[in-house]
């Protein structure tokens, strides 16, 4: 094995893609002549300069095809916890948008579940500043990309289990880990920082493009119509679902309930201003939420899974926001939380126009599915 790795170290970045490794072959579906692309897909129109400023991929991790493949297989790798049961993939799921069904997640056991929500992963490149967590507490993809590894209750790598260099010593006994880790940075060297590398730049390639949304709005953007014809009736929408993307579009002062100001289109991510949503009297915290893309492949919604379905979302957003110190101020009117005048109908337009941000090809894409040969 030493000497096929040595040999694949010494190919260098520039060459041709090397024979695939027997180690990888064995227990991998990767093979190092058909790289998938991940560094430049293609854009709608629409993801033009003005989502492009909202890339929080730092300049000293730009996205490299070979080494967001070895991030597909870190994140779907059960052997990276301590008990080989968990992986990023088990509590980030492919078929539901990168989330879990469940309120909270199990991790290495069924005794213990993490404290927040597993959180959506589409579209996470486009929220400035790049901080990740409900809580905002990692300051970016990478660094985020160490918590579920040293969490007692996801992967188990604290410091009684050896912490991440125990973790190194299990990865690099294996068949596969050395030559991918040479075939994506050129040794065989395996490290935290690799591993954040790695994971950040495979979750920053999920972005999300292929809903019914994109495939109506991309018959009407124009760059010079107002609001880049954001706020146009889409040609393949019913009309309870134009119904729900006006009033998701539009300000309230314009009749609408003003939800794009803060879930900008066309990312659906977070703005870069938002403060936290008045879930709770009083609150203090400023929250994070992943954008809506692929929403309504399933629930719970919010950082503690308190709903169980999007309509319960929507009548929050009309009657149940609560003031606070850290409350946004676009839920704000006056001295108290915003009060929106929805009927029925206009909750359930909402509602439709929720469900058309599912991505029905981010959620089976290959790019993105398990590696492994189980």
């Amino acid at each position: 094995m030493a000497a096929a790795v040595l040999a694949l170290a010494a190919c260098g970045r520039d060459s041709a893609e090397p024979p695939t490794p027997a180690g990888v072959t064995a227990a991998t579906r990767i093979d190092f002549a058909h790289v998938a692309n991940y560094a430049a897909p293609p854009l709608p129109a629409y993801f033009d300069e003005t989502v492009a400023a909202l890339d929080n991929s730092p300049a000293s991790n730009p996205i490299d095809d070979r080494v967001a493949t070895l991030g597909r297989v870190l994140f779907h790798d059960l052997r990276l916890s301590t008990n080989n049961r968990a992986s990023c993939a088990s509590c980030h799921q492919q078929r539901f948008g990168f989330t879990d069904p469940m309120r909270f997640s199990n991790g290495i056991s069924t005794a213990g579940t993490t404290d927040f929500h597993a959180m959506r992963l589409g579209n996470l490149r486009y929220w400035q500043p790049g901080t990740t967590f409900w809580d905002r507490r990692a300051a970016n993809a990478e660094a985020q990309a160490s918590h579920p590894l040293h969490s007692l209750v996801e992967m188990g790598w604290n410091e009684p289990a050896g912490g991440i260099d125990a973790l190194i010593r299990k990865m690099a006994a294996t068949a596969y880990y050395p030559e991918l880790f040479a075939w994506a940075f050129g040794d065989t060297t395996i490290t935290e920082p690799r591993i954040q590398q790695a994971l950040a730049q495979f979750v920053r390639a999920m972005v999300s493009r292929d809903s019914r949304w994109d495939a109506g709005y991309a018959q009407v953007f124009s760059t010079t119509a107002p609001m880049r014809a954001l706020d146009v009736d889409l040609p393949n929408f019913t009309p309870e679902e134009n119904r729900g993307r006006h009033l998701f579009m539009a300000g309230v002062d314009e009749g609408g309930a003003g939800c794009a100001s803060c879930h900008l289109p066309p990312t659906f991510a977070l703005a870069a201003d938002a403060r936290s949503n008045g879930l709770d009297d009083g609150e203090t915290r400023l929250f994070k939420a992943p954008s809506l893309r692929s929403v309504g492949l399933t629930g719970p919604y919010m950082h503690d899974g308190r709903f169980a379905t999007l309509a319960e979302v929507v009548d929050f957003y009309a009657t149940g926001v609560r003031d606070g110190p850290a409350l946004d101020p676009r839920l704000r009117q006056g001295s108290g939380p915003r009060r929106l005048d929805l009927s029925a109908a206009d909750r359930a337009a909402l509602v439709a126009f929720l469900k058309t941000l599912d991505d029905p090809v981010l959620s089976t894409d290959p790019r993105f599915g398990d590696p492994f040969r189980r």
